[in-house]
């Protein structure tokens, strides 16, 4: 019986390959077809969300234990790396003839769904792992999405000033979405050079050295720009380029409503320690596997080495009204949000003053 559990414990995080079987159907076929991946999303899912509620259960030791050492886990996420390479491939080519502007649009926004939904989130998971493979497989993922710098500023930026006004990432209260985007990626991005800029200082190396990782990114990036519009052209490079924007604004949305309004109080010099009620958390369950577990975004950031299929729910983590899918919705209508979350914020600062 136990390993029948655990077996359907591995097997339902391939729901999240529906999304690319969908994508692949986007890029072949016509008419409201290339639309299916963005319905699927943002219609169908939220729907479900509503629906279905949250699932709060957490491992036993046990089960825990080995859930950390099943290879499976692993292989789903590498897994990813050939799917996101062929898709974008094959999307290259799905555009270089000529289409109706629908068509065009659709495919577009399922690509900018695939950087988002598993170039980025899947390289997140990858690159906070030990190894220098799979850190390296974050790389190709977050290269799908034109922002690698994301691998430097979130990991020696994003985890250590989280929750504060240092970082970027943490959208603050009262700031609506179109501002935070415009401030996390170029305040992010410019993040990403002081630090690589810094880690060279401390051992004596100019900015400008082959060993910044920022300067090889961007080599890297225009390269691969300059590869596609040589062999497909500069339509399908731009087509890519937009779809690579909304990839990582997916990514910025996703951050605005995991710390939106959460503070970290002073504590010395610093701050105190990354808490879970320094996160908003949702246990909805389609939104958990569809992103590997990444909205159990608290205790990600209570011990950030948790591989994904571990992360716990904590009781006294803050909770979203449904799951991330929904709430990205949400996110565009700040008079709404403001509504919700404010009134949400302020329910949990009267618990803790009782508490």
């Amino acid at each position: 019986m136990g390993d029948k559990s655990m077996n359907i414990r591995t097997v339902k995080y391939m729901l999240v390959f529906t999304l690319p079987a969908l994508a692949w159907l986007a890029f072949y076929y016509a008419g409201l077809i290339p639309w299916l991946p963005l319905l699927y999303v943002f219609g169908l899912i939220p729907l479900m969300e509503l629906i279905f509620r949250p699932d709060e259960r957490n491992l036993s030791a046990a089960e825990e234990e080995m859930a950390r050492n099943d290879i499976f886990y692993d292989l789903l996420l590498y897994t990813t790396i050939p799917v996101q390479y062929y898709l974008l491939f094959t999307f290259f080519n799905s555009i270089s003839a000529g289409m109706t502007t629908s068509d065009w649009l659709g495919r577009m926004i399922s690509m900018g769904l695939l950087c988002g939904v598993i170039g980025i989130n899947v390289a997140h998971e990858l690159g906070h792992r030990s190894t220098y493979h799979e850190r390296f497989m974050a790389k190709l993922l977050l290269l799908t999405s034109l922002y690698m710098h994301f691998y430097i500023e979130h990991n020696r930026g994003h985890h250590r000033y989280v929750a504060t006004p240092q970082d970027p990432a943490s959208a603050r209260y009262g700031e609506p979405i179109y501002l935070f985007w415009l401030r996390s990626v170029w305040l992010s991005y410019i993040s990403a050079w002081r630090l690589e800029t810094a880690r060279l200082s401390k051992a004596g190396k100019p900015w400008y050295s082959f060993e910044n990782e920022m300067l090889r990114m961007q080599i890297i990036q225009i390269l691969f720009l300059i590869g596609i519009a040589w062999y497909f052209g500069w339509f399908v490079m731009s087509s890519f380029i937009m779809s690579a924007c909304i990839g990582f604004l997916l990514l910025e949305t996703v951050n605005y409503i995991e710390h939106y309004g959460l503070v970290r109080q002073k504590k010395g010099s610093g701050y105190e320690r990354a808490m879970p009620w320094h996160s908003w958390n949702s246990n909805h369950i389609l939104g958990r596997l569809m992103l590997f577990e990444l909205s159990r975004h608290s205790d990600h950031h209570y011990i950030a080495s948790r591989k994904y299929q571990i992360l716990r729910h904590h009781d006294d983590s803050p909770q979203m009204p449904t799951g991330y899918p929904g709430m990205m919705l949400l996110t565009l209508i700040p008079p709404l949000w403001f509504k919700i979350m404010h009134q949400k914020i302020a329910e949990i600062e009267s618990e803790f003053k009782r508490s």
